[in-house]
């Protein structure tokens, strides 16, 4: 599987649990969850390809988590900043999970031009 669509695959399963934590840092957006986890999925969708992209042009660990916890941190930014509220509950859980999809990018997944044994 390819760093992008390993990326996708894992930003999505992350963004359900990105989501799932406003219940837990703000109990009182529960009626909102479900349009929360989401939102929060598609963020996480959006992350992990341009996290992906960017691991197959960079063989870096420290640069793919960098660059997850830039690009998870900002998306969450702009969500907290058009939400008005919640900044640290939203970025806070939002730049962990770009951080762990720019560390599994980097460790996991096929890059460009990866090639099996039999192929060779």
């Amino acid at each position: 599987m390819g760093k992008p669509l390993f990326g996708l695959v894992l930003g999505g399963i992350l963004g359900i649990f990105d989501g799932l934590t406003a219940l837990f840092s703000a109990p009182e957006t529960a009626p909102e969850i479900m349009g929360i986890v989401i939102g929060s999925t598609i963020k996480g969708l959006i992350v992990g390809v341009i996290v992906g992209y960017f691991a197959t042009k960079c063989r870096s660990l420290v640069a793919g988590v960098l660059a997850g916890l830039v690009v998870g941190g900002s998306l969450a930014f702009l969500v907290a900043f058009l939400q008005g509220q919640y900044y640290l509950e939203i970025i806070t859980p939002g730049s962990i999970f770009g951080m762990i999809v720019g560390y599994a990018t980097q460790r996991f997944g096929e890059g460009e031009g990866a090639r099996s044994d039999s192929e060779s």
